[in-house]
């Protein structure tokens, strides 16, 4: 079946996979699971609701939601009567919720529970342009989005053709979804993706991932991100049933409660998945112990091919009989593979996974490309290399420009920016290539390997540029490091800040009796301290001359999205943390106040 806009995936579904178990959701403790008939009839009559109500092609409508199968309703619902969906994270700060609301033109926003309610509530009473506010979740005195389902089941004789021309008018050049970027520097820019553009992307993912309809997906990234967005289409092209995770701290349970056969990630949830791994052996004894970091070691030198000499081969055989075995039994024991975006995996945690019989794959993509560019892929024997984001899908064309940028080009390239043709004319150029603002290069003429952002590089006073991501992923490799920022635009040497596992450190601490009332003092502690510095020493033996860290600071926070070190989509927001650290950048580089370089180190 063609399918060429987002809603033609019923269709699909109807003609293929007419399965009870679609889309699924934890209620109250237990997996409740919509069939495609129910799919198809809340999204058909969501649609029609909208019409009666005077909705026009064009218009917005805004969700703030976790996943749920009710987002994928209202979605497919808007599709198919040409109303655009403006997604937005529910983690975003006030200032962030105002700007989009208030810019991409919405006429309603929908939430999903109180919390979100109360505060969106008072934010949309100021923008003119929302007319309604709408809720997944039942609260008292506010309006359901069942409603509007419920009104569009009444009228739907006297809207039926309405909604039949409407759906046969849309083409796949309309814009379907306006996604606001994270804006790690300054406001997010909202990127307006056709169905073109999904479809798209879906359709040359497909042939890389072995998915198939008996498959059991847990789905956990937000389906506000164009990541897991188009891989939820992904799956629904395939019949897979989705299952959404209660939320974050619930995703180890989940997997094991439905058995998953794969899923997709970003970086720091396989960090943690390995710091939990880590501690848990820390916490065996004797032989154990001695078994379960022999086998880690040995996991971590897997190689895909080549170097797996007859030795090696034997002794993973043994190592996951004894530990990692239990690995993919804590997964639910029917895992097949793992895909990770959104940033730079470290590649030590691949060959660790894929020692453990669980292929854990990376890819590249942006919000602007519907996103992706790249992929590893176990289908096709020769399309993996790990330390690369795999090779590039068959219906996208990439190339490296002259300064190393990676350009690329296709019917995945957005529509533009919203309201912003200025931006969106500095990064199409005029040949319709897309500047990623990445830098990269083709390994062996085809494996995509990314380097660093192109504006994140930075030249120190010898002329020397560092690189600042590929040596803050070598930091994150260590136990005790959460995050860690690279800084030294212009200065003599690089550095670091240096955000500690607090988890780890506080069971390391308790082991060596260091005592400490807070955060704040632990990092004060002179074991502690010689304990980093010896952590930074044996990345600096991995570094080139000038970009060793000649210093570094620790500091008593956790960095996260909900304090605003890092975006929604967990990376770094340097100009939050520069600002938030000024007195210990300026105290790293012997500076007084006012005294600072006009670097990238900028202090307001």
């Amino acid at each position: 079946m063609d399918i060429k806009r987002t809603f033609d995936l019923l269709d699909s579904l109807k003609a293929n996979f007419d399965k009870p178990d679609i889309l699924c959701a934890k209620r109250n403790g237990e997996w409740v699971n919509f069939s495609v008939v129910e799919y198809i009839e809340n999204a058909r009559n969501f649609g029609l609701g909208l019409i009666a109500k005077g909705f026009k092609k064009g218009d917005k409508i805004a969700t703030v939601s976790n996943n749920r199968p009710e987002w994928n309703f209202v979605d497919m619902g808007m599709s198919m009567v040409g109303v655009v969906h403006v997604p937005i994270y529910p983690t975003i700060s006030d200032e962030e919720y105002r700007y989009i609301l208030e810019h991409c033109d919405a006429k309603m926003l929908i939430v999903s529970d109180i919390s979100l309610y109360k505060r969106l509530k008072v934010i949309s009473e100021d923008i003119s342009a929302i007319e309604a506010i709408y809720t997944f979740n039942h609260i008292d005195n506010s309006a359901n989005w069942s409603e509007i389902v419920a009104l569009g089941e009444q009228e739907k004789l006297r809207w039926k053709e309405e909604w039949k021309q409407r759906r046969q008018s849309i083409s796949e050049e309309d814009l379907n979804s306006i996604i606001y970027t994270s804006g790690t520097t300054g406001m997010p820019k909202g990127v307006m993706l056709s169905h073109k553009n999904f479809m798209s992307n879906m359709q040359g993912a497909q042939p890389l991932f072995d998915l198939k309809p008996g498959d059991r997906i847990l789905s956990f990234l937000p389906l506000c991100h164009v990541y897991e967005r188009m891989i939820n289409y992904l799956y629904q092209a395939n019949g897979c049933s989705i299952h959404y995770a209660e939320n974050l701290g619930t995703i180890a349970r989940d997997l094991a409660d439905i058995k998953a056969t794969a899923f997709v990630t970003v970086p720091r949830v396989i960090e943690r998945i390995y710091d939990k791994l880590v501690s848990k052996g820390e916490d065996l004894s004797g032989l154990q112990r001695a078994i379960f970091f022999w086998a880690m070691r040995l996991g971590e030198r897997y190689r895909m091919t080549g170097n797996n000499y007859p030795l090696y081969a034997f002794k993973l055989k043994i190592a996951r009989k004894l530990v990692f075995s239990k690995w993919q039994k804590a997964f639910g024991g029917h895992l097949r593979f793992v895909v990770s975006g959104g940033a730079a995996l470290q590649p030590r945690l691949s060959r660790l996974f894929f020692a453990a019989g669980i292929p854990l794959m990376e890819g590249y993509g942006l919000t602007e490309t519907a996103p992706v560019l790249a992929t590893n892929n176990i289908n096709s024997p020769g399309n993996l290399m790990i330390g690369t984001v795999g090779t590039i899908l068959h219906n996208v064309e990439v190339k490296i420009d002259e300064d190393g940028e990676i350009i690329t080009k296709g019917p995945n390239v957005m529509m533009g920016y919203y309201k912003d043709p200025k931006t969106t004319e500095e990064v199409i150029d005029q040949e319709g290539w897309f500047h990623t603002g990445d830098i990269g290069t083709l390994v062996k003429g085809k494996f995509l390997k990314i380097t660093d952002r192109k504006k994140e590089m930075f030249k120190l006073s010898s002329g020397k540029y560092v690189a600042p991501q590929a040596i803050e992923n070598l930091l994150k490799e260590s136990i005790f490091i959460e995050q860690a920022m690279i800084v030294g635009e212009s200065e003599k040497h690089a550095a670091a800040v240096l955000s500690p596992n607090f988890d780890y450190l506080h069971m390391w601490a308790h082991e060596k009796k260091i005592h400490f009332r807070d955060n704040k003092e632990l990092i004060q502690d002179e074991k502690v301290l010689a304990q980093y510095r010896k952590e930074v020493m044996r990345i600096n033996k991995n570094l080139g001359k000038h970009e060793e860290l000649k210093r570094h600071r620790l500091v008593c926070d956790n960095w996260t999205s909900a304090t605003g070190e890092l975006s929604p989509t967990l990376k770094l927001r340097r100009r939050v943390i520069y600002k938030k650290y000024a007195d210990l950048l300026r105290q790293m580089y012997a500076y007084s106040e006012g005294e600072e370089n006009k670097g990238s180190i900028k202090f307001d």
